[in-house]
């Protein structure tokens, strides 16, 4: 907490110097726009599980359905498909005139090499794969998906604009070898990646896609005609919030995504800037411990660290002593304002930790004080927040915390890493996701028990997995709440990560800038007035 306030006083303070001050700087250029992303983009390939590289993907690549503002699937670069009657034969066809950026036809066969790669890493690919016998491409424009039952889901697995998403890209990326992390970006949306502009740590840069070819239609969210209205955008990382902000009073940046919480108040008081939320279903903290070595691959000890999460102590953390309308302390492994939000399990939150009585939990669960190798992002505020509080409360129930300050991109990449803890592995790490990626227990992947197949931490819950596995197949909407409900609550015994509460994150932007898109974070439609 005094870290968080002192950061807010201090960048305060550069803020009330830079106003004070005439600009120095020039306007952007009225077809370039200048975005400060939230943290540097160290992972470009689309398996990459950080939100800014969502942002980074949404940019460069297509899905063949995507998202409208009412969440149903629309087609994006497909013109249509069929079903046979029995529901397990799907007939997907291309639109024409689809190109990628280095000037090659969006064919069948790269739409094939795409979905498989993905299907290996991504929650609801999974859940496709496992319900396909054969995916094929018997044209160019033609892919044929072959089910071994019924998957009404298909439309919204392959639309999905959360992590992660099903961009398409050529067959020869999409084939090098499992494992490979893919730096040259290829796709067939309304930007071109500029990797000869990339700086890491401090800049990328994206171009118009002259031949992009934007469907019919009205835009909305996802979906409909992406109209890319800059030649240019320049993402410009700048880690210092009073940095940030004082570039955007004098117009040398357009947008930042995520503004620290305490400058917002004086960002809504000047009137060439727009502060609103864009990312409505709001951003959602956990801590993410390690399945696979001790000390957390012990039931006993996740669940009496669950036990001793306050959501309040960490969204105050991160927002101050904000209202409801920015914060929720009440989260459980479903987003609020989902239709499968419950209170199931919810009891395991109480509102007084008891730190004597845990730490002689930790004992009888067979801690041998293991170290716990805390992994906390230095460059995002937020996450620096809540990984400090998860430290500051592992701590408290006696567990040896060793707390690694890191940039973000270090641990989005370290966090893949599947070595002891003494080969450079970790123990634990803080981090946010977006909303929608907690939409439903498809595409949530923090209600995966798959091992070494689930995302980082690599939980084992076989439980969790048969109850998903039910509702994947559930006839109705009621079941599927009902079912939603059992796998909460199995997640509080399982524990495959800690939710730590949600709040609400706005964008500030200078006021000539129209047409953002609320949901994301999203370039298209974006313009200069």
């Amino acid at each position: 907490m005094k870290r968080r306030q002192f950061i807010g006083r201090s960048a305060a303070a550069a803020v009330a110097g830079a106003m004070s001050c005439p600009s120095i700087v020039q306007a952007a250029s009225a077809r370039t726009l200048k975005f400060v992303p939230y943290a540097d983009l160290a992972l470009l390939d689309p398996l990459g599980s950080a939100l800014v590289t969502r942002n980074h993907l949404l940019m460069v690549f297509e899905t063949l359905w995507a998202l409208d503002g009412n969440a149903t699937a629309q087609y994006q670069m497909l013109a249509g498909h069929t079903v046979d009657a029995d529901q397990k034969i799907w007939t997907l066809t291309l639109r024409d005139g689809l190109l990628f950026h280095d000037g090659t036809p969006v064919l069948g066969r790269d739409v094939v090499a795409s979905l498989r790669r993905w299907g290996v890493k991504d929650a609801f690919g999974q859940a496709l794969f496992a319900a396909t016998d054969d995916l094929s491409a018997p044209t160019d424009k033609q892919i044929v998906f072959r089910l071994n039952r019924p998957f009404p889901l298909l439309p919204q697995a392959l639309a999905k604009p959360t992590n992660l998403i099903a961009a398409i890209m050529p067959e020869r990326l999409a084939t090098r070898p499992t494992g490979t992390l893919l730096t040259e970006m290829v796709g067939s949306g309304p930007f071109r990646f500029l990797p000869d502009e990339r700086v890491s740590g401090a800049r990328n840069a994206y171009a118009k896609f002259e031949k992009y070819l934007p469907r019919d239609g009205v835009a909305s969210f996802c979906a409909g005609p992406r109209i890319a209205n800059f030649d240019r955008v320049e993402w410009v990382t700048m880690p210092d919030p009073s940095t940030q902000v004082a570039a955007l009073r004098t117009g040398e940046v357009d947008w930042i995504e995520q503004p620290v919480m305490d400058l917002v108040p004086s960002l809504k008081a000047d009137r060439n800037l727009v502060v609103e939320v864009l990312e409505t279903r709001g951003l959602i903290a956990t801590l993410r411990p390690n399945h696979l070595y001790p000390p957390f691959d012990n039931p006993a000890i996740r669940r009496a660290a669950l036990r001793a999460v306050s959501q309040r102590e960490f969204m105050t953390a991160v927002a101050g002593e904000a209202d409801a309308s920015v914060i929720n302390d009440h989260v459980g492994f479903f987003a609020p304002g989902s239709v499968y939000a419950s209170d199931a399990g919810m009891e395991n939150f109480t509102r007084e930790t008891d730190f004597a009585a845990l730490r002689k939990e930790i004992m009888a669960a067979g801690y041998g004080g293991e170290k716990v190798v805390f992994l906390g992002a230095a460059d995002v505020p937020r996450i620096t927040a809540i990984a400090q509080v998860g430290a500051d409360m592992l701590s408290k129930i006696g567990l040896n915390v060793d707390y690694v300050s890191l940039d973000w991109g270090t641990i989005v990449q370290r966090d893949q890493r599947q070595q002891p803890i003494a080969e450079g592995g970790w123990s634990m790490y803080g981090s946010m996701t977006g909303g929608l990626d907690w939409d439903n227990p498809a595409c949530n992947p923090s209600l995966r028990g798959n091992g070494r197949a689930a995302s980082a931490g690599w939980p084992t819950a076989p439980k969790l997995e048969a109850i998903r596995e039910q509702w994947l197949r559930a006839p109705d909407l009621p079941t599927q709440k009902a079912l939603a409900a059992d796998m909460q609550r199995q997640a509080f015994i399982d524990v495959p990560t800690l939710p730590v509460g949600l709040y609400y994150q706005p964008v500030a932007y200078r006021n000539d800038l129209a047409g953002m898109m609320k949901g994301l974070v999203l370039f298209t439609g974006v313009k200069r007035t």
